[in-house]
């Protein structure tokens, strides 16, 4: 049974509301999804794509105990207690400062920004902290206006540590995320050229925005930034502004935490790191030297919090990657089996390298050919043709064999490659899917990457379809 969340009169105070009605069930949890309510949860009423009012009965028929809902909802015959607010979004922020407030003085908050691994940041800490105390983090990338504080709406009481995921499209877009956070430690993973097309200054624009982090910084908090950024001295200003203790993660020499060594396999990466003068080794159960980049954040962190690194380090040994950044899966079909690499959540000119680079690490003797099939990256702007080019010397050191393409900008890396390489182009990644899926042979390593707006889910589920996963 889980847990009492909030008392029904603490979240009246908290959100601001008129009670309408008394649940019987105890609160347990949030949901803004009618599909993912479960008994004891609050249906929080959005408006999004879609008005969540227009479902709040869906949602008690399937079990909530309360909603949340503006003034103005009417009440259906079927529905059960009502929270009423002047808006829901503001409420949920009312109460997620609530949740933030009512933790124990030593509790710690840690919030992870960056234009690239923030949620494999957040998974790496949950892991490593999880043994130490109770551990909130969000199950899913929740880092938007309404995901931040549906996280903390949904952080008990007595958790001890907080791992809290803020993201951005646009400037302006943290500062109020943070402050309703309020951290003490202040993770900026990097500054990529990701969203550059909504900011005039390009990547000086995206660190900026990513350096508002420290507005709601906790007094004497703590800055993790990331050494080998050109952006690291805008980043660490700002942080110093702030009044932050900075620490540095990376290979440069002045880093914190300093990677004296990385190597990569086709199913971990070993890591040596430096700091005041001792080493430690430590291992990464997923490929990738992105991926240690964020376990060096995380080692940074955990020296802050003073828990030593020697030893709590080693539940990294067990991360794997996330369905749709970096997953692999072997897929059993007539005449051997072909391993996936799924990457479609989404891309960025860095992240599409480091995809590129593990694809490059996969063991010809086990898979012979590499297919790569690459979806548009979105929102660079007037530099989108540019960056799509630019990949061409990751793409060939990558070793792929044969490469697909969706997408207008992706149509001009494909058309630079060798002919020998192409194997096919189409607009949607829709159309593209039955070309890929043709095309492949037991043996074969597949990566399929692309951003969320190109959609390369349909190209993943075909390419799953051909078998199952192997044992």
């Amino acid at each position: 049974m889980s847990e009492l969340l909030w008392t029904w009169d603490a979240l009246v105070t908290a959100a601001q509301a008129e009670a309408d009605g008394t649940p019987v069930a105890a609160i347990t949890g949030f949901s803004i999804d009618t599909r993912s309510i479960e008994p004891g949860n609050v249906f929080v009423a959005l408006k999004d794509t879609r008005d969540g009012h227009d479902f709040v009965s869906a949602a008690f028929k399937a079990g909530a105990t309360a909603a949340l809902v503006a003034k103005s909802y009417t009440r259906n015959p079927d529905d059960g207690p009502l929270l009423r607010v002047d808006d829901p979004l503001t409420a949920l922020g009312h109460i997620a400062i609530a949740a933030r407030a009512r933790l124990a003085p030593g509790a710690r908050v840690i919030a992870v920004t960056g234009s690239a691994g923030k949620t494999g940041t957040k998974e790496m800490l949950r892991a490593c902290l999880a043994p130490h105390g109770k551990t909130h983090a969000p199950e899913k990338s929740f880092n938007n206006h309404w995901g931040v504080p549906l996280t903390l709406a949904r952080m008990p009481a007595d958790t001890q540590y907080a791992v809290i995921e803020i993201g951005m499209n646009h400037a302006g877009e943290i500062t109020p995320l943070t402050k309703m956070t309020r951290p003490h430690i202040a993770i900026i993973t990097n500054v990529l050229p990701v969203h550059i097309g909504n900011f005039p200054d390009g990547e000086v624009g995206v660190a900026n925005a990513k350096a508002e982090i420290f507005a709601g910084l906790a007094q004497g908090g703590n800055a993790i930034l990331p050494r080998d950024n050109p952006h690291f001295d805008r980043l660490a200003a700002a942080a110093k502004r702030a009044h932050a203790n900075i620490a540095g993660f990376g290979s440069d020499a002045r880093a914190t935490i300093r990677a004296r060594e990385i190597s990569a396999y086709d199913d971990r990466t070993e890591v040596a790191l430096a700091f005041a003068c001792r080493n430690v080794r430590f291992v990464v159960g997923a490929p990738g030297q992105h991926l240690a980049m964020n376990a060096l954040a995380v080692a940074a962190t955990l020296d802050t919090l003073g828990l030593p690194l020697d030893t709590n380090l080693a539940p990294l040994a067990h991360i794997a990657a996330p369905s749709g950044r970096g997953a692999q899966s072997l897929i059993a079909m007539a005449g051997g089996s072909i391993r996936l690499i799924d990457e479609g959540y989404n891309a960025n000119p860095s992240s599409m390298r480091a995809a590129l680079a593990v694809l490059a690490i996969i063991p010809r003797e086990r898979h012979p050919r590499r297919i790569a099939v690459l979806g548009d990256m979105r929102e660079l702007g007037a530099d989108a043709p540019a960056l799509h080019l630019g990949l061409k010397d990751a793409l060939d050191a990558s070793g792929a064999d044969l490469v697909f393409a969706c997408g207008e900008h992706m149509r001009g890396l494909y058309d630079r490659l060798e002919t020998r390489k192409h194997g096919d182009w189409c607009a949607a990644s829709t159309e593209l899917a039955p070309h890929v899926v043709a095309a492949i042979r037991p043996g074969d390593v597949v990566m399929i990457k692309g951003s969320l707006g190109t959609n390369m889910a349909p190209i993943v589920t075909a390419v799953r379809a051909l078998g199952q996963p192997a044992a």
